[in-house]
């Protein structure tokens, strides 16, 4: 008998897609109705962690296989490509015959080694109108789907949404689904805090309505964003469906982080090592090997991606992955891998720590920008929001976990003969020469993000 076509890989990477806004993860309103079908057909895993914050550092790990000692790509500005030694997906897949394109991710280190870069519309402005990101990305993907469904080896379509990513501007009727208020009651003040924080307030006001004062209705927009995501996202389901293609092809949800609201001071963006920002979604859909209707409850991190797909694909390499196959948890031959881990953010804060499934450790490694203070300690079981700080309250636990980290740390960089990248990032905020900050004032007077006489403009009702 002929050998079977090697099945194709469609990998669906959301941008900012915080699991616990998903209605197939437990939220209470519905935005991902069509997900939570797909969901159905796959095997979800409630355990997933980005532990690697933000996005470099995240797909980094997502499309290697490896951690971020390995991969040494730990900061949203990135200096340099991805190490010449680190294979990633897109690589490994070509040289087993694959074509393989990528929508969206031009230019991430990560992204290197694929055919074909194609490129969407994945922003949008108060001034110019509501964002159709999603419709975007679909107006150049559907054919290039049905292109590669037409070529005779497989392919690997890699999708980056851009919809639950600030700014969110869901087109109607997603912009009023989950709220039916008066965003601008001059009675609620729940947007004070936000719009008097200069590092963000002027991106703030290019997108969100002239006189916004309830925080609510910004949350109801992200979650109108991913609602309106999911309904496009099940145009190329349904696109798989009609050329034939589910039969044979790996499907797969991830996001590269999560994304904070109104949560922890970080407001609508995804800094801090919280779990709003750690706890991602993935989901997997292969009707051949993945059973249907499945949740997963194991831990499991970026890195066991890749060692998942090539054993779904069947494609043995001699890659030391860090990561592993994440079949062990679905045939329930493992039930968890490692719950402990290490965790970095190197976006506007540039901190490291250790989570446990009972506790985490956040340690500051130059002063933020929120003025937080340099180390953070939380009883995940206790207080899963992560509001009360137990530092001081419990400094033998700050130690052991402190011993852990850098236990960790220390055998890895024995193992691959590199040192940790997170002391190693000058000028990792993008303000060349300053170096590490000295004080929370110094980063909160450095870092801004918007244009300032754009915003007066908008704020001011001219949209001019």
């Amino acid at each position: 008998m002929p050998r079977r076509k090697s099945p194709n890989i469609l990998l669906i990477g959301i941008d900012s897609l915080r699991a616990d806004h998903m209605s197939c993860y437990g939220y209470p309103k519905l935005t991902t109705p069509h997900i939570d079908r797909f969901a159905q057909g796959g095997t979800l895993f409630e355990r997933t962690y980005s532990a690697y914050i933000p996005t470099t550092s995240g797909y980094g790990s997502m499309l290697t296989g490896m951690d971020v000692i390995s991969t040494q790509m730990i900061a949203l500005r990135h200096k340099g490509p991805l190490r010449p030694e680190i294979a990633t997906l897109p690589e490994i897949l070509k040289g087993q015959g694959y074509a393989t394109t990528c929508v969206g991710f031009r230019g991430n280190p990560a992204a290197r080694g694929f055919d074909t870069y194609i490129d969407f519309p994945g922003w949008g402005s108060w001034n110019e109108g509501r964002s159709p990101k999603a419709q975007n990305l679909n107006d150049v993907t559907i054919p290039e789907l049905e292109r590669l469904a037409k070529q005779k080896e497989p392919f690997f379509l890699f999708l980056r949404h851009m919809d639950p990513h600030a700014p969110y501007l869901p087109p109607e009727p997603f912009e009023r689904m989950f709220y039916h208020g008066n965003e601008a009651n001059p009675r609620n003040h729940s947007m004070g805090p936000v719009m008097e924080f200069k590092p963000f307030c002027d991106f703030f006001a290019t997108w969100m309505p002239p006189g916004i004062s309830d925080k609510d209705y910004v949350i109801a927009q992200y979650d109108g964003a991913v609602a309106y995501m999911d309904a496009a996202i099940q145009t190329i389901l349904t696109a798989v469906e009609s050329l034939k293609l589910d039969d044979n092809t790996i499907v797969i949800l991830n996001s590269d982080h999560g994304e904070t609201l109104y949560d922890h001071d970080c407001y609508f963006d995804h800094h801090g090592m919280y779990d709003q920002t750690l706890h991602v979604p993935l989901i997997i859909r292969y009707p051949r090997a993945v059973p249907a209707g499945k949740r997963v409850g194991g831990y499991n991190r970026h890195q066991d991606l890749v060692p998942t797909l090539l054993e779904l694909a069947d494609i043995e390499t001699d890659i030391a992955f860090d990561g592993k196959s994440l079949m062990r948890l679905v045939d329930g031959s493992v039930a968890s891998y490692a719950g402990e881990f290490y965790i970095t953010e190197c976006t506007w804060m540039r901190k490291h720590g250790w989570r446990t499934p009972e506790w985490k450790l956040i340690e500051a490694l130059e002063p933020d920008f929120h003025f937080k203070p340099a180390v953070e300690l939380y009883n995940l079981v206790e207080d899963p929001e992560e509001y009360n700080n137990l530092a001081e309250a419990e400094p033998d636990v700050v130690e052991f976990l402190r011993n852990r980290m850098e236990r960790w740390i220390a055998k890895r960089e024995a193992e691959t003969g590199l040192p940790n990248p997170i002391h190693h990032q000058g000028d990792w905020h993008g303000h060349e020469g300053i170096g590490a900050f000295t004080s929370s004032q110094q980063a909160y007077d450095t870092l801004h993000i918007g244009d300032p006489m754009q915003a007066a403009k908008l704020q001011a009702g001219n949209k001019k």
